[in-house]
């Protein structure tokens, strides 16, 4: 008989947004007349068109598999040199930053990395994450056999978990128990909250001192507005040793459906053995590449380096200013309201606290119902998540204000 991976059967009862998906079903088979007017700004994809410059070289790069001279079959597993050179050129170098292109890997988005990165980890590191937080960290972890199993009140068994509250301004505090790997996010999903310098220096010094590592997702890194925040761990001198980072094009260049991101892995990075032997994980982390990939394709990788070209670059300044726009548009609406409003001005994202006494579940079923319009509740993001929900600008501009307008016709769910 064929064994499953019983790992699995610990997650909890459903994926956050296939659950939200569900919801939304159910709603439109009672109401069906409200199919054309629903309103959703709860999932995080994108809906702008591709920028031009990358639509045009994957234009071109497919037309050049189209004929015998140009035609290419495999690439290189870790991906393509021009399109290293152009990441390491404009996303480090231009900030004083010493990555070279052989520490860049593409693949086909930070998710998946995040996920593939336990492949080359040791499943008896205990793990660290924020609370709230993207819930894949932690799921990936649950499928690896990295945790124990789900706690009643939510999380899981062997799960070092970090409370992100207002009280603490949304910003994890060091933990304070025995921790190998840690899972930052900044700008952070789903709270908007960023880490300041000072914030990114004390984690680097703790990880150097207790020999952690720390999984660094900057998939959000285009949104920063505030020239004092990093875009990048490796602005914090010694993050090379402790440090990978996850980048994605999924929302600075719209690759949601394209898909196509990086991680950075420094040379000088290490792990250890069981017996206490250094290995260092660049080695491990490319052999993975090398034996389950064989890169991401031509037409993407043509598509992705098109935006770091002059034009491409003010392309994605103009598709991330939209968003954030967006979320501005959102914020204020909610402000204008009377609700408590975090995040929303170094990231796409809105974290809104729940009108006292309605569970995020309750907000996202009332506002489902009375407005037609979808958000993201909080308690799927973490415990600490419970009590506030999430408003993604991933929309058009008219579907915002025709959101922004009927959120604020609620008159916050006063009478439940």
């Amino acid at each position: 008989m064929v064994l499953v991976n019983e790992h699995y059967l610990k997650l909890a009862a459903g994926y956050l947004f296939p659950e939200i998906d569900r919801r939304v079903r159910e709603h439109l088979e009672a109401h069906p007349e409200a199919r054309t007017k629903l309103i959703n700004c709860g999932v995080g994809d994108v809906t702008e068109p591709l920028p031009a410059s990358a639509r045009e070289a994957m234009k071109q790069a497919v037309d050049e598999l189209g004929e015998a001279t140009t035609f290419r079959g495999y690439g290189p597993p870790l991906g393509h040199d021009f399109l290293r050179e152009a990441i390491v050129e404009h996303d480090f170098r231009a900030r004083g930053m010493d990555i070279s292109p052989d520490e860049i890997f593409v693949s086909d988005g930070s998710k998946g990395d995040a996920g593939s990165l336990l492949e080359i980890l040791d499943p008896t590191n205990r793990i660290a994450v924020a609370d709230p937080v993207y819930p894949v960290y932690v799921d990936t972890n649950v499928m690896a056999g990295a945790t124990g199993h789900p706690v009643e009140d939510g999380g899981y068994e062997g799960v070092v978990y970090m409370p992100m509250t207002r009280e603490n301004g949304f910003v994890p505090a060091l933990p304070e128990a025995p921790v190998d790997v840690v899972y930052l996010c900044s700008p952070n999903n789903p709270t908007g909250a960023v880490l300041t310098r000072e914030d990114l220096g004390r984690w680097v010094d703790w990880a150097r001192t207790h020999d952690a590592l720390i999984v660094f997702d900057a998939a959000y890194e285009a949104f920063i507005r505030d020239d004092a925040i990093p875009h990048s761990i490796y602005e914090i001198e010694g993050a090379r040793d402790c440090a990978i980072e996850c980048r994605s094009f999924s929302k600075n260049g719209g690759f949601t459906g394209v898909r196509c991101g990086y991680t950075v892995c420094p040379r000088s990075l290490e792990g250890a053995t069981a017996s206490g032997r250094r290995v260092r994980i660049h080695e491990l982390w490319t052999r993975r590449w090398q034996t389950r990939s064989n890169g991401v394709s031509w037409p993407v990788q043509r598509g992705a380096a098109a935006l770091y070209t002059d034009d491409g670059r003010r392309e994605v300044r103009a598709l991330t200013d939209y968003y954030m726009e967006n979320v501005r548009i959102l914020r204020e609406t909610c402000e204008g309201s009377g609700l408590t409003v975090f995040g929303g001005r170094n990231a796409p994202y809105a974290w809104v606290e729940c009108p006292e006494g309605l569970s995020s579940w309750q907000v996202f079923d009332l506002m489902l119902q009375r407005g037609n319009i979808v958000v993201t509740p909080g308690c799927g993001f973490g415990r600490c998540g419970e009590g506030y929900f999430r408003i993604s600008a991933f929309s058009p501009r008219a579907s915002v204000s025709s959101f922004a307008d009927r959120l604020a016709g609620l008159e916050w769910l006063a009478c439940t």
